[in-house]
């Protein structure tokens, strides 16, 4: 398998897709081309780990071939932003992994992502200049939540616990914009469709991670199975999605986010596809930056889940290192 050296020379590729345009492979190439049969993109597949292909394109069977041979993913999505499909590299044969992933029934992974989630929200909270009376309450009421949370005895308490700190943290970050509440995929306001974008390619960028050492990404721990819900990506994404909070709050203050920049449909702030390739610029940013410590951890997490190591031994990911 693919060692953190290795994967610090692995290129991440983003691609923004017009009409007709069609994604091809050329002597250990990928190539994108126009319309007009000029070429838009090339790329080595050697260093290639993931190509975000945003809208609609046309892929050949040789190009799949290829992806698995180079070990590298094609992560497909829509022009909203929604990953309908990401193909590739995955290690679907890694069936040792996949019974150890079917056969656990503890907490304890649970509590410990859970746990290391609100640390790091605390931890941004405390970073906050010139705090106020409700971010001072938030910082001394959370950590009793967390021990909450490793106190827990169900996945709904857990949840819960998570819940009620998440609240706390999200009404006091987001304090430069008039924050009516984190609502997931409703896209009601401009920060939470950022979040949405932001937490988007996150997830597909650790679901290709995952993919590649061969987990089940459908069979959580923190999670519940819920049909065609990648429910151990859920889980894996939620000590990092700090770094998007952090992003989106610093792309607010340096006006990089702006209200022409969406369009109302139906209710919901959608991107406008001409700003799309000036928001992942800045989406991506904190992504790139720390994609080897998230790379190690997920490589630290396959190896205490397949040893069956106690939870002191799984990686913690701290927004303050």
């Amino acid at each position: 398998m693919i060692t953190v050296p290795d994967f610090a020379k692995k290129q991440i590729v983003f691609v923004f897709f017009n009409e007709g345009e069609k994604l091809s492979f050329s002597n250990d190439n990928l190539v994108v081309k126009d319309t007009d049969g000029k070429v838009k993109l090339q790329c080595t597949c050697y260093r290639l780990f993931l190509l975000y292909a945003v809208g609609h394109c046309s892929i050949t069977s040789d190009l799949i071939q290829k992806a698995k041979k180079f070990g590298f993913f094609i992560a497909l999505m829509t022009t909203g932003f929604r990953l309908y499909s990401i193909i590739g590299a995955d290690k679907d044969g890694n069936t040792v992994l996949r019974q150890k992933q079917y056969s656990y029934n503890s907490l304890d992974i649970a509590k410990h992502i859970t746990s290391n989630k609100m640390n790091n929200q605390l931890c941004v909270l405390k970073e906050t200049r010139n705090k106020n009376e409700m971010i001072k309450d938030a910082i001394e009421r959370i950590p009793g939540y967390i021990r909450c949370v490793n106190e827990s005895n169900d996945i709904y308490q857990i949840m819960a616990y998570e819940g009620l700190a998440s609240k706390l943290y999200f009404r006091n970050h987001f304090n430069n914009v008039l924050w009516i509440g984190r609502q997931p995929r409703l896209k009601r306001d401009i920060t939470n469709s950022v979040l949405d974008v932001g937490y988007t390619l996150l997830f597909t960028f650790i679901d290709a991670i995952l993919l590649s050492y061969g987990f089940d990404t459908y069979k959580g721990v923190l999670h519940t199975q819920f049909y065609m819900r990648k429910s151990l990506t859920c889980d894996i994404v939620e000590p990092f999605r700090i770094l998007i909070d952090k992003q989106v709050k610093k792309s607010i203050n340096l006006k990089q986010i702006n209200d022409d920049d969406f369009v109302i449909i139906n209710g919901q702030y959608k991107l406008k596809w001409k700003k799309s390739t000036e928001y992942v610029k800045f989406l991506m940013a904190p992504i790139i930056d720390n994609k080897e410590p998230i790379f190690g951890y997920i490589q630290a997490y396959y190896r205490a889940f397949m040893k069956g190591s106690s939870i002191d031994r799984y990686p913690v990911f701290n927004i303050d290192k």
